[in-house]
C-alpha cells in the first residue's frame, strides 16, 4: 500500500517539477558524512535512513523529512481546536482527534466557572480552541489559560491532515497571513489540522476554505507561496467573470 502510495505521490511531485525525493521508512537518502539526520530522518552506518513516508528536505547541510501522511499526535504546548463530547462534574472531555482520549479541568478554565454552570460555558458539540498542557499515558491535559483560547462562537470548522499544518501556516505565518487578507476572514489553525474560519459573509468563508484546501494539495511542491498568489489571481478573474455574466442575465 505504501509503495503504491508512492508511485502516485511521485508522479504527481514530477508532474509539478519538484525536486524533492519522495520516501517511505527505511529507504536511505543520502551516504556519507556531508548531511546531517534532521526530523523524521536517523543515521545508520554511513546512510541517513527515512523514519516516515513524505518528502525529502535537504536545506544546506540538514535532512528533514515532510510527511505526507499519518494522525496528529500530541505535543505539550501545542493550541489545537476541538469538540467538547461529554461534561463531567470536574471539566471537559474533548477530541483533538488524536488517539488519546483529552481533559480540560475546571482548574484550567481562563475564567471562573461555577460546577453547576460547566454546560452553559461549555456544552456537547461546542468547538473550543485550547492548549495542550500535559501528555500523559492515558490522555491528554488541555488549558485555556492563554490569551485567545476558548470556546468559539460561530464560523466555519474544517479538516486537514495535521502534517500539512506547517505549509498552511508558512514561514513566520506568511502563508495564513496571505490568505487571511486575501480572503477578509479570521482564521485559526490548530496544530492538530482543525482549523476555525470567521468572516464577515459565507462567501467569504469558502473562499478562504477553497484557498486552505489548494495550499494543503499542493503542500509537497516548491514555491508554494508564489503558486498560492497565482491562484488568487485567477480566482479573482473568475469571480469579476462570473458577476458580469449575472449582470447580462439580469438585464435581459
Amino acid at each position: 500500500m505504501i509503495a503504491k502510495e508512492k508511485a502516485e505521490e511521485k508522479e504527481i511531485v514530477e508532474k509539478k517539477g519538484a525536486n524533492r525525493e519522495i520516501v517511505i521508512p527505511g529507504e536511505t537518502i543520502v551516504s556519507g558524512s556531508d548531511f546531517l539526520p534532521g526530523e523524521g530522518t536517523r543515521r545508520e552506518g554511513e546512510e541517513i535512513v527515512s523514519l516516515k513516508f513524505g518528502l525529502a528536505d535537504k536545506s544546506d547541510r540538514l535532512i528533514k523529512i515532510i510527511p505526507l501522511s499519518g494522525i496528529y499526535m500530541p505535543r505539550r504546548g501545542n493550541t489545537v481546536i476541538g469538540r467538547v463530547v461529554d461534561v463531567l462534574f470536574n471539566g471537559w472531555l474533548i477530541d483533538i482527534y488524536a488517539p488519546y482520549s483529552s481533559f480540560l479541568s475546571l482548574k484550567e478554565c481562563s475564567k471562573f466557572v461555577s460546577r453547576n454552570d460547566l454546560a452553559e460555558a461549555q456544552d456537547i458539540g461546542d468547538m473550543v480552541i485550547t492548549k495542550v498542557f500535559s501528555v500523559k499515558r492515558k490522555g491528554v491535559d488541555l488549558t485555556t489559560k492563554s490569551r485567545g483560547l476558548g470556546k468559539l462562537e460561530n464560523g466555519r470548522i474544517i479538516y486537514i491532515n495535521s502534517n500539512k499544518v506547517p505549509r498552511i501556516i508558512g514561514k513566520e505565518g506568511s502563508m495564513i497571513n496571505l490568505i487571511k487578507e486575501e480572503s477578509k476572514c479570521n482564521i485559526i489553525v490548530g496544530q492538530n489540522g482543525v482549523i476555525w474560519i470567521k468572516g464577515n459573509t459565507l462567501e467569504e468563508e469558502i473562499f478562504a476554505e477553497k484557498a486552505i484546501r489548494f495550499v494543503a494539495e499542493k503542500s509537497f511542491i516548491e514555491g508554494l507561496t508564489e503558486k498560492t498568489k497565482e491562484w488568487f489571481e485567477e480566482e479573482k478573474k473568475k469571480s469579476k467573470a462570473e458577476k458580469k455574466e449575472v449582470k447580462k442575465e439580469e438585464k435581459k
